[in-house]
Order: structure tokens, then C-alpha cells, then sequence
């Protein structure tokens, strides 16, 4: 099993928006980000740590520019904060291991999904393709993409 942590050489590397997002909980701006349109098969990880988070089958077009997901991949690698900041309180998303900002919930997300829109930052993420998963080492994730077509 794959152990995640903030790895301050990833940290190092990443590029001042990747920083300013992950690292002092910036926002990216919406329709102006690598992975809001991002339609293809795979996999979304942690930019610092590399744990899993978000799979493209759970991704959907909320039509707010950001990525926005229905649930995390795996749960455990999520956590939830109360953020009080810009005069409104929300539901902070980090990467549970590498510490990262991440987005925030809302509950408008597809109601036979479940309700919510995880709103995230692709600065935030790596995106992983279905054919490179097994070469990423995520080789445990293939079998749920075996479903979609090639």
C-alpha cells in the first residue's frame, strides 16, 4: 500500500498558482484552469502528495469553470473544515495527507448523485489518464475505468 504525506520536494516544484492555491488556500480563476473541461477517463490526484482523490466518472459540468465532483474517490483521503473567510462560512476540501487546499462542498450538486458539488481548484490536482494508471503506480484503479470504453 502507498503511503501519502507532503513531500516538500513536490512542494519545491510546484508553480506559483500551484503553490498559492494549495499551500495559502487561494482560488483559482473559474473557466481559466487546466482540468474545468477535462472530459477524459482517469484519475485526479494530489499535486503534493499523490493520493488519490476524484475520478473522472464522478466529475460533472456544474457550469462554474472549476472542476466539480459528486464524491471524493476515496473518502479517507478528504477532509472537511468550516472556513469562515470572505464574510461567509463554507466547507473547506484538503487532501487529508499532503495538507493541500483543495475547493470547498456545496449542496448543489446533482440530487440523484447525492446532492453535493465538490467545487476544486486543478491547481490543486494531477490528473492521471485511464492508459496511465498502471505506469503511475495506481494500478488498483484500472479495474473501475474497465467499465468505460476504450
Amino acid at each position: 500500500m502507498a503511503t501519502y504525506r507532503k513531500n516538500p520536494e513536490a512542494v519545491s516544484k510546484l508553480t506559483p498558482e500551484q503553490y498559492r492555491v494549495t499551500q495559502t488556500d487561494g482560488t483559482e480563476r473559474p473557466f481559466a484552469n487546466e482540468y474545468w473541461d477535462n472530459k477524459e477517463p482517469g484519475l485526479y490526484v494530489d499535486v503534493v502528495s499523490g493520493e488519490p482523490l476524484f475520478a473522472s466518472f464522478d466529475k460533472f459540468d456544474s457550469g462554474t469553470g472549476w472542476p466539480s465532483f459528486t464524491r471524493p474517490l476515496e473518502a479517507a483521503n478528504v477532509t472537511e473544515n468550516v472556513d469562515s473567510s470572505h464574510g461567509m462560512t463554507r466547507t473547506e476540501v484538503r487532501s487529508k495527507h499532503g495538507d493541500s487546499h483543495l475547493g470547498h462542498i456545496f449542496p448543489d450538486g446533482p440530487h440523484d448523485k447525492g446532492g453535493l458539488r465538490y467545487c476544486i481548484n486543478s491547481a490543486s490536482l494531477r490528473f492521471i489518464h485511464r492508459d496511465q494508471l498502471e505506469s503511475e503506480g495506481y494500478g488498483k484503479y484500472s479495474t473501475l475505468f474497465s467499465k468505460q470504453e476504450a
